[in-house]
């Protein structure tokens, strides 16, 4: 099963919620500073939906390594 690094640049974003708002598995939400966090990266399916949107190109999704699933090599 494939898993994604999910990296936000605090400095670019301005907290509009539009990542929060196209996340299908709603893994983002705007955190105290007012800011895009991501509250649990394991779900994040990769789609890019949030990085296709963002306006300001704070967000970006990259692959992480690939894990074996169980009773996969």
């Amino acid at each position: 099963m494939k898993k994604y690094k999910v990296e936000i640049d605090k400095k670019w974003c301005k907290g509009c919620e539009i990542c929060v708002y196209f996340c299908p598995v709603k893994i983002l939400r705007i955190g105290d500073d007012r800011k895009a966090e991501v509250i649990d990266e394991e779900k994040c399916t990769g789609c890019l939906m949030c990085e296709y949107h963002c306006p300001d190109f704070a967000i970006f999704i990259k692959p992480k390594e690939t894990v074996e699933t169980k009773g996969e090599k």
